[in-house]
């Protein structure tokens, strides 16, 4: 039996995800449940430490760190972070134009970068000029192409597994749900909420 592309375009978001899993076989090599389960456990776990150990050290650098400092290694500290800038922003053009999906991992560190260098040329910078020309700099390019990069990539994933019938339509970004089909193969698209 072939389907009309009227068919598949009346089929519901749940009939089309379940028609893409009966034709696509599970890939091998796939891990199974218990072991992606185990995975985000122990991911989870690893973060909540480390940001229980971020608490205790933000407060003692807070009341400890000098109000001026003069750092060694000044220019290779910014030329080194504005290569690695340069590197991410370049790799996000290249996976972008030949429609990679490395494009998200890069685009998302590259919009995250532009927040850390708006933030510290702000934060270093000294009063007058040279404090002006960061805050411009950080609202006028720096943020605004931090937001392209960081929400771009982010409404693409979205618009991709809405097309691939993995979540409703109206979901919100937030409260999407990391499919996987292959394991799952009884999980529903959730309902928006």
């Amino acid at each position: 039996m072939r389907l009309t592309d009227e068919e598949i375009a009346a089929m519901t978001p749940q009939e089309r995800r379940e028609l893409i899993l009966r034709l696509a076989p599970r890939p091998p090599g796939l891990p199974s449940r218990r072991t992606i389960d185990r995975i985000r456990k122990w991911r989870t776990v690893l973060m909540l430490v480390c940001a229980a150990a971020l608490i205790p050290w933000t407060v003692y650098l807070a009341i400890t760190l000098p109000n001026h400092y003069v750092a060694r290694n000044w220019v290779a500290t910014w030329v080194g972070f504005d290569i690695l800038l340069l590197t991410m922003l370049v790799l996000t053009a290249l996976a972008g134009w030949k429609r990679k999906q490395f494009v998200f991992p890069t685009a998302f560190a590259s919009g995250v970068l532009l927040i850390c260098d708006a933030w510290f040329d702000v934060m270093t910078s000294q009063r007058g000029g040279d404090l002006t020309q960061a805050l411009l700099s950080a609202l006028l390019v720096e943020l605004p192409l931090a937001v392209v990069l960081i929400a771009g990539p982010l409404r693409l994933l979205r618009y991709v597994a809405i097309r691939h019938g993995m979540i409703h339509p109206d979901s919100r970004l937030w409260r999407m749900p990391i499919p996987i089909p292959d394991l799952y193969p009884d999980h529903k698209i959730p309902p928006p909420t």
